[in-house]
Formats: C-alpha cells, sequence, structure tokens
C-alpha cells in the first residue's frame, strides 16, 4: 500500500461520547487531556539529565557517549515536528496525537528496560517519534476545541502544564535516581500516558478541517532532517559535546546550508511539508522569532544557575521559581490585565517584563535571595509572552493547517531551547561569566519584545 493510501486509510477517527460531545465543557475537557501530553513532554525534557552519573555508571560510559541519550532524543523530535504537523492536518489531529501518546509510552518504558547505552539511545530516537506526534498537534487540538475568544487562556493553561512538568522533573527525577534507581525516570511516564490516552480516545474531538495531502514531501523530510541535525549538533559542539571547533563550525555551516535548500524546495515542491504562503503573515514568522527567543530565554537561566550557585540542596527551590512563576502567570495572572488588551499588546508586556527581569538579575545574581525574586519575575514575563505570542501565530494560520502550525511553534521551542543551553555555555567557555551570559540573554529578550511590537503591529488577536 502506499504512503498515501496508508494515509488515507488512517483518517478514521471516533466521535467522543455524546454526553461529551454535548457538554458545555467539552472543549476544556479537550484542553485538560492535551496537558497530560504537554506535563509528559517536559517532565521528560527536565528529569533525563539528572540521570546521566548513574547511567555512566551502569553502562561503563563517558560523559560524551551518555549525552547522547538526550542528543538524539531532541535531534529526531525537531527533524520531525513540521513532517508530523502536515501528516496529522491531513489524516486527523485525534488520531495522530493518540498514536503519538502510545509509542512514547511504550518506548518510555522500554528505556527503563534498556540493556545498553546503544539500546537507550535507540529507545529515545523512537520516543522522540511519539513526542514529535504529541507536540506537532498539541497546540492544534487547544485552538480548534475551543472558540476563539478563550484560545488565549486555554494556550495559557497548556503553557502552566509544560511549566509544572518542568519544575517537577528535577523534583521527582533526583528522589527516583537516588531511591528507586535511574530506569524509573521513564517507567514513571507510565501512568501519565496510559491517563493521557484513555482520556484522548473518550475528550478529544474529530478532526473538523483537513488540508489535503496528494504526495508526501519525503525529500523536504529528508533536507529538515539533515538541516537541523547539522545545526543542533555544532550549537551542542559549541555548549560542551566533545569535538573540534572546527567541526562543530562546519556542521552549523552545513545545517544553514541545507536550511536554505530545504526552504527552497518547499517553494517549488508540489505538496511541501510547509507551504511557504503559511510563513508570510507578519504575525506568523515575527511570532516564531518571538517563541525561540522566549525558550532560550527560559531555558538560558536553567543552565546558567547551577554553574553559578553549584548544586547545593538550595538550587532546586531556586530554579523552581522560575517554572512557578511561568505556570502562575499563563493561568491567572494575565487575567489582571484589562480584557480589551490584544494578545500582541499581551506579548510586548510580558517580553518586556522579562527583559528588565534579566537585566536586573545581572546586577544581584550573586545573591540566591535576589535570584529566586528576579527568576519569579522572569517566569511571570515569560509566562504573560508565551502564551499570548503563540496565540498571535495561531490566529494568522488557518484551521485546517493548525497541526502543521503547532509543529513550527514547537520547532521554535526545540531550537530555542538548544540555544539557550549552547548561548550560555558559550558565553562560560570564552572567559565572559555569568555577566556576559546574562546579558546575551538580555539582548535576546529585547529581541523578543521587538518580534512581539512587530507580530502585533497587523494583526489583533484579542482571544
Amino acid at each position: 500500500m502506499s504512503t498515501v493510501r496508508w494515509l488515507a486509510a488512517s483518517r478514521l477517527e471516533r466521535p467522543r461520547p455524546e454526553v461529551v460531545r454535548n457538554h458545555r465543557l467539552a472543549g476544556w475537557f479537550a484542553v485538560a487531556t492535551v496537558c497530560f501530553g504537554a506535563f509528559m513532554g517536559q517532565l521528560d525534557a527536565s528529569i533525563t539529565t539528572l540521570a546521566f552519573p548513574a547511567m555512566q555508571r551502569q553502562f561503563d560510559q563517558p560523559l560524551a557517549g551518555v549525552q547522547w541519550v538526550s542528543l538524539a532524543y531532541l535531534i529526531t523530535l525537531v527533524g520531525l515536528l513540521p513532517a508530523s504537523g502536515r501528516i496529522a492536518d491531513s489524516t486527523g489531529r485525534k488520531s495522530m496525537y493518540l498514536a503519538g501518546s502510545a509509542v512514547f509510552t511504550a518506548a518510555s518504558v522500554a528505556c527503563g528496560f534498556a540493556p545498553g547505552l546503544g539500546w537507550l539511545i535507540g529507545f529515545r530516537v523512537l520516543q522522540a517519534v511519539g513526542a514529535a506526534m504529541l507536540q506537532a498537534n498539541s497546540v492544534a487540538l487547544v485552538v480548534t476545541s475551543v472558540p476563539r475568544t478563550t484560545m488565549r487562556t486555554a494556550l495559557g493553561i497548556q503553557s502552566a502544564a509544560q511549566a509544572v512538568g518542568l519544575a517537577a522533573g528535577p523534583v521527582i527525577g533526583g528522589a527516583l535516581v537516588a531511591t528507586l534507581g535511574w530506569r524509573w525516570i521513564f517507567w514513571i511516564v507510565l501512568p501519565f500516558g496510559v491517563i493521557g490516552l484513555v482520556s484522548g480516545w473518550l475528550l478529544l474531538p474529530r478532526t473538523r478541517e483537513r488540508t489535503a495531502l496528494q504526495r508526501f514531501d519525503l525529500a523536504g523530510l529528508v533536507l529538515l532532517l539533515f538541516a537541523s541535525t547539522g545545526l543542533l549538533l555544532g550549537v551542542s559542539g559549541l555548549s560542551g559535546l566533545p569535538m573540534p571547533p572546527w567541526l562543530a563550525v562546519a556542521l552549523l555551516v552545513g545545517g544553514l546550508l541545507l536550511g536554505a535548500a530545504f526552504v527552497r524546495w518547499e517553494a517549488a515542491a508540489l505538496d511541501p511539508l510547509v507551504r511557504p504562503a503559511l510563513l508570510r503573515p507578519r504575525p506568523v514568522w515575527m511570532g516564531l522569532i518571538g517563541a525561540l527567543c522566549g525558550y532560550l530565554v527560559l531555558f538560558g537561566p536553567l543552565t546558567l544557575l547551577p554553574q553559578i550557585f553549584g548544586t547545593g540542596g538550595g538550587l532546586g527551590l531556586t530554579l523552581g521559581c522560575l517554572p512557578l512563576g511561568f505556570g502562575i502567570a499563563a493561568v491567572a495572572v494575565h487575567r489582571l490585565l484589562p480584557a480589551r488588551l490584544s494578545a500582541g499588546s499581551r506579548a510586548v508586556v510580558g517580553a518586556a517584563l522579562a527583559a528588565v527581569a534579566v537585566a536586573v538579575l545581572a546586577a544581584v545574581v550573586s545573591d540566591p535571595f535576589g535570584s529566586a525574586a528576579l527568576l519569579f519575575a522572569l517566569g511571570i514575563g515569560l509566562g504573560l509572552f508565551i502564551p499570548a505570542n503563540n496565540t498571535t501565530i495561531m490566529s494568522a494560520i488557518p484551521s485546517r493547517s493548525a497541526a502543521t502550525g503547532g509543529g513550527l511553534v514547537n520547532l521554535a521551542r526545540g531550537f530555542g531551547t538548544a540555544l539557550g543551553v549552547a548561548a550560555v555555555t558559550l558565553c562560560l567557555h570564552s572567559g565572559g561569566g555569568d555577566r556576559l551570559a546574562l546579558a546575551c540573554l538580555a539582548v535576546v529578550s529585547l529581541i523578543g519584545v521587538a518580534s512581539a511590537m512587530a507580530a502585533g503591529r497587523n494583526r489583533s488577536a484579542s482571544g
């Protein structure tokens, strides 16, 4: 059976039970379901690196080898996000999300049983395939399940679930590694995965609007995979992955050239992974720049502060202030702003607050208490900015292409996460120290402010 025929056959999506479909909170049931996937993804992202020392002892491998447990996952995830979104827009977002949840959960359990490092890396690649199917559809399912007037609130709740997963990862991971062993950091995903799968089957709506897919863009997928691999490996080389400096630079240049080739191919392809018209509106491409900046500023301090304060017991509480502020802002603080304020304006306010918090943090970074307060303020700013920025992007994308748009948002998030780690590490390795790293984060925050202002200039997304 050809790829296209298989995709067509997979379009079957079961409707929700009538009692769910007709309930006044049906859309919010779907949002709550997606939050399980959002929580799982960020829990996994923040929990794995804590187990590196235990994995080194278990497999008798150096850190350079164990790093591939995270790197292989990130490379696979970023490379597959647009393709997963494009397929879901054609075959059905609910079915793709459920399949992704099943693959992610099964692969997580398999990771826990891995007999060797090679097996573990392979299972992590499979886990990333499931994560791409989940993440490419999470934003799309949120925005297509609730009215546009409540889109910003729904995206804020989803972002809060991500923040909870991010904050819970170090706490849960540290306890599991210290007591039950590193394998349990993967097995802990099982109950959340089962709950998410069952609730998704019952509570997620069927796909109402689709974008036809006549022929899958395999060449575009290959170009994107190689481009993202080159860029991420090059960035990782600059941030500590053992490799000669010339190789890191060569990988970055190769990734950029392949990225340019991907853009040219998509413009000429009959049925591209990402339709160029989708990126032409200013709110989309400027919003994606903002998304990259937002997650770079979010993950940068989480890499920097352990280098400044060490890994003492109080570090977890200090770092936890950032996702705590993020979650509170994403769910509640935005309600304190005037209701008539557009999503674009809210994004500007949040980005500006984040920029001020990072700038002040550079002056008091040696004080743990002051740093905790400023990390909380930074979390508030990012918790206002990121959901509002996502609303601006998704409001400019047709509903039939919602999963492709969601994939692009998460693609920007993935690169922002990688660059946040790399930028901080590069500043520290260059001898510039924490002040230079924070100055770089402040500049990126200002770019986020500028992108939010530009994205909201032509469109008011007041939902």
